[in-house]
């Protein structure tokens, strides 16, 4: 048995292919059929919006100026655009070469053999769904915080213990700190993503339309009430805590005051925290054999959401910092802080902060809504993609009516309600960074080995300087995963483990790979 057997290139297109799958089911196999190419290059942009801003631009921004750039924020935002830029590219040539459903994992197999490809399906794992377990109880909490704070709801204690999940602390109202019991919202909105996305993918992209659409709406609507009001002050600031005005290295602390240059703890730290708000653009990639022109759209989509966004970032950051000094943005919601504070300099009655408070976490709750439902698509469809390939049991089954894999969809809504509704934000989030990290690590470096080992192949997206792009996207990215904690690689080599179980268990005797080799 070979381990590393690679997939032929072009078998691998032609297993993509309506009729190959058409046939497959008429020859009582009962998958119902293939995936149906419903998305445009349009829809597909949208998709990678609605999968990068959410999460990020509402509560990482703050976090990151505070604790490590300062108001050289924005700087961090240009570097983790410019990396995130290497890996993007590197997407919309495999995507555009290998237009296939289950993105790096289909790359790997092509490029690298059939234990690698495990690996990184297996550690899609950790972005998709884990992601989309992080993103649930941060949906939680916006909505509670709407009801509770914007709208002045009180609820008894044991609804307050409701919106938390057992390992969490929970403040009730007379002080007393207890811990949750289930974060139902959490549950309850996984449930409702998974019941779209089995619908069809139609279904599911124009909800995601319609959220997208609102929330760069309310984005649009800060960076132009807010790009009024800017105070040189707040980005040009004193020589003790630096900023846009002194971006030199320091030493991290000066006394007790944290030093915000280039280096140590400051605007490349940032870019290493900020980096994890552009994630989401390779979902994009999983929708390959749902795509209507897959080699012309794909990289339309991955390139344009992620231009889009970073343009988006780079100003919501300049214009937050740039109104309120970056001390006040370690906070949970601190676009809503920016909101405020906008709102008094311009001046504006209570009511109308109010107002303006209330739509900014609309939007960020949409914002978060749509994470989920393409982070939940891009885990069905990497499962639809291994199944295929006998990897994996029963996934590869798509509903005969709706066209979607309808299994993957339900394990994965059940597998994200059920963590989202008991494990907390810290246990998976750092787990998602370093999962979708290996991924574009794996991505860049398919590039110019399949330059090297397939240079015939048509390339309807080439990538500028393959080689140093290539390269510079994979060190960029291993360089972002050295900096994670210790016990976030601790958890990956569990995990990594655990899918060896699973492979060498079933994977290896079901691949169709191995069994034509025989």
């Amino acid at each position: 048995m070979n381990l590393f057997a690679k997939k032929n290139l072009k078998q691998l297109l032609a297993d993509a292919t309506d009729e190959n799958i058409a046939e497959h089911a008429h020859q009582g196999h009962g998958h119902g059929g293939g995936l149906a190419r419903h998305l445009s290059a349009f829809q597909l942009t949208m998709l990678g919006i609605g999968a990068i801003i959410g999460a990020g631009i509402f509560s990482l921004t703050g976090a990151a100026a505070a604790n490590y750039a300062g108001p050289g924020i924005v700087f961090s935002f240009v570097i983790g655009g410019v990396l995130c830029a290497f890996a993007g590219l590197c997407y919309a040539e495999m995507a555009s070469m290998i237009p296939v459903a289950g993105s790096a994992y289909a790359y790997s197999y092509a490029t690298m053999g059939e234990l690698i490809a495990w690996i990184i399906g297996w550690d899609l794992v950790l972005e998709y769904a884990f992601g989309s377990v992080t993103v649930a109880a941060a949906w939680s909490g916006y909505v509670y915080s709407l009801l509770h704070k914007t709208l002045g709801i009180d609820f008894p204690d044991v609804v307050v213990r409701l919106t938390k999940g057992p390992w969490e602390d929970v403040i009730l109202a007379n002080g007393a700190k207890v811990s949750g019991l289930w974060n139902v919202p959490a549950t309850l909105v996984s449930l409702v993503v998974s019941s779209v996305l089995y619908r069809g993918i139609k279904e599911s992209a124009s909800l995601n339309n319609l959220i997208v659409v609102v929330k760069v709406a309310i984005v649009l609507a800060f960076i132009g009430l807010g790009i009024g009001v800017v105070s040189t002050e707040n980005l040009f600031v004193n020589h003790g805590a630096s900023g846009l005005a002194q971006l030199v290295p320091e030493p991290a602390m000066v006394g007790e005051q944290m030093r915000y240059g280039w280096l140590n703890g400051g605007v490349l730290t940032g870019a290493g925290v900020v980096f994890f708000a552009y994630i989401g653009f390779d979902a994009v990639s999983t929708t390959a054999q749902e795509a209507k022109n897959p080699r012309r759209d794909l990289p339309i989509g991955i390139l344009g959401s992620l231009v889009i966004c970073t343009v988006l970032y780079i100003l919501v950051a300049l214009v937050l910092t740039g109104v309120v000094p970056y001390k006040e943005l370690g906070v949970p919601d601190p676009i809503a802080v920016g909101i405020d504070r906008i709102v008094e300099l311009r001046g504006w009655a209570p009511n109308v902060k109010k107002l303006f408070t209330f739509v900014v976490k609309i939007g960020a709750i949409s914002g978060l809504t749509s994470v989920i439902l393409v982070m939940m698509m891009g885990q069905t469809r990497v499962f639809y993609a291994m199944a295929k390939d006998g990897l994996l049991p029963w996934f590869d089954a798509t509903h005969p009516t709706y066209k979607t894999p309808h299994i993957a969809t339900v394990l994965t809504g059940v597998f994200v309600a059920v963590c989202g509704g008991c494990m907390p934000m810290s246990l998976v989030g750092e787990l998602v960074s370093i999962g979708t990290l290996l991924a574009f690590v794996l991505v860049c470096l398919g590039v110019p080995i399949l330059r090297r080992t397939s240079p015939d192949l048509e390339r309807p997206f080439r990538v500028p300087g393959a080689l140093f792009v290539g390269l510079a996207g994979a060190g960029a990215c291993l360089w972002v995963m050295t900096g994670l904690p210790h016990d976030t690689w601790l958890r990956l080599i569990v995990w990594l483990v655990i899918g060896f179980v699973v492979y060498f268990g079933y994977g290896r005797h079901h691949s169709k790979l191995q069994q034509a080799s025989k």
